[in-house]
């Protein structure tokens, strides 16, 4: 139950702070009480904790606040973001981490050409790559074709 709460309970304060059912922790039994959508999002946000503890991994606080903004949004369960794998690099497994990631992901999925727009950072062409490797890797493409604009668009790109 350490894994699941975290060093000093670090990982039990951010979810108490984010709801407001009442939590209470003794051993390796959780008990919740509140509203009840709230101890249903709760239970599956415990239950897959839990589950990552099991698999040998150990939740970070990153990845309980990312949970809880996936539970908030109601958009994936983030058991959901974890076993969605694109690609298995060096024993480290890349996947998507948010749910814009995530959606950004399936559009490349479904679609022949997907247009990725967003700010610096957020994983664009870190994903778009992990994909097209994954491609590469099931032979699903013969070859993968990187472009850059001939024309610098106010940044120097090298």
């Amino acid at each position: 139950m350490a894994a699941v709460v975290g060093q000093a309970d670090e990982l039990l304060h951010l979810i108490q702070d984010a709801f407001a059912a009442r939590i209470t922790v003794r051993g390796d039994t959780i008990v919740l009480e509140g509203d009840a959508i709230e101890v249903q999002s709760l239970t599956a946000l415990f239950s897959d904790l839990i589950k990552l503890a099991e698999g040998g991994e150990e939740p970070t606080a990153d990845y309980v606040r990312r949970a809880i903004d996936l539970m908030r949004t109601a958009e994936f369960a983030p058991s959901v973001l974890r076993e969605d794998i694109l690609l298995t690099y060096r024993g480290r497994a890349i996947r998507p981490k948010t749910a814009g990631q995530k959606r950004y992901v399936d559009a490349i999925r479904e679609h022949t050409i997907t247009f990725g727009m967003g700010p610096a950072g957020t994983g664009k062409t870190y994903l778009a790559m992990a994909m097209a490797v994954a491609a590469l890797k099931r032979k699903e493409v013969g070859r993968v074709i990187l472009t850059r604009p001939i024309v610098e668009a106010g940044e120097s790109l090298g």
